[in-house]
């Protein structure tokens, strides 16, 4: 009867950052998995229950509340942010620390950032692409995938690294570029743009889902549509579905005094990624292979 129980048992997930994405991904696994889901904030709990996950309260920042992590799950899924400063991710070292504790974690999986390749001129790049970030956000986001590495190869878990561009979707805070549209936030003028990339938060749930399933060990992937598009014209084509005036168009040498230093930031890279090995090691067929569907999509595809 043991062995029976051990083969039918639930695998059992930690979510660490459990937010928008974290929430797609408990609506797709339960009721197969078990999903624990890592908060900071007693007063969620009731909220992360409902939701149908089991809530832990530990904090990244303070390794001494991370201590009982490495005997709960099969398996990781890392969706917190570095600290808003500092030259490396302390809470991914934190993370890592607690999990090297045990041997239980099999799995991990990081949804880390296109950011870590720094400026590309615009190329079209894959994940042989060498990482060279220039923030110093992308920079916490680099080390943080070091680490992880590091953490799989010597304990022998299966580490995937999701590189993600901008997430969107219209029932996502902040995830519609209507609200910017609206606030009349310029874009460059076309021949000075840079090129971006996109991915629909349900697709990057499910990409989330495959690489816990089929990534192989200390592996990349671009989690990335198939759109290839320059910034501005993305914000055009949000104007024009959404039935509003498209975005100003003004010059590199003025954007300065009309946007913000996060704003010119990531409109001093441009890059395009290829999603190809996405498709083909993961076998993740998009729902919304453009941000063009993406955008105009009403309904929800992960809902029943």
């Amino acid at each position: 009867m043991p062995a029976q129980s051990a083969r039918f048992r639930r695998p059992t997930l930690l979510i660490v950052g459990f937010g928008d994405i974290g929430s797609r991904v408990l609506r797709l696994l339960a009721p197969r998995w078990r999903v624990l889901a890592l908060t900071t904030s007693a007063a969620r709990r009731p909220a992360l229950r409902a939701a149908g996950a089991v809530p832990l309260i530990g904090n990244l920042d303070d390794p001494g509340t991370l201590g009982r992590l490495a005997a709960l799950a099969d398996a990781v899924l890392h969706l917190a942010p570095p600290q808003p400063d500092g030259a490396v991710d302390t809470r991914t070292r934190h993370l890592v620390q607690a999990l090297a504790r045990g041997s239980r974690v099999t799995r991990l999986v990081y949804a880390s950032t296109s950011g870590v390749y720094g400026d590309c001129g615009g190329a079209r790049i894959d994940e042989t692409r060498a990482v060279r970030p220039q923030t110093a956000r992308a920079r916490r986001r680099a080390d943080a995938e070091a680490r992880l590495r590091h953490f799989g190869r010597a304990g022998g878990a299966r580490v995937s690294l999701l590189r993600v561009p901008g997430i969107y979707a219209a029932d996502r805070p902040g995830g519609h570029p209507r609200e910017r549209l609206l606030r009349g936030t310029p874009v460059l003028a076309r021949e000075e743009d840079v090129y971006t990339n996109h991915i629909h938060a349900d697709d990057l749930a499910r990409a989330c889902v495959a690489a816990l399933q089929r990534g192989a060990p200390q592996r990349a992937y671009h989690v990335s549509d198939d759109s290839e598009l320059r910034m501005g014209d993305y914000f055009d084509l949000a104007a024009d579905l959404c039935g509003l005036p498209r975005p100003p168009r003004v010059s590199r040498a003025d954007a300065p005094a009309l946007l913000s230093p996060l704003q010119l930031s990531f409109m001093a890279e441009s890059r395009r990624m290829s999603n190809l090995r996405l498709k083909r090691e993961l076998r993740l067929v998009l729902f919304f292979p453009t941000v063009e569907e993406g955008l105009a999509a009403r309904s929800d595809p992960l809902a029943g």
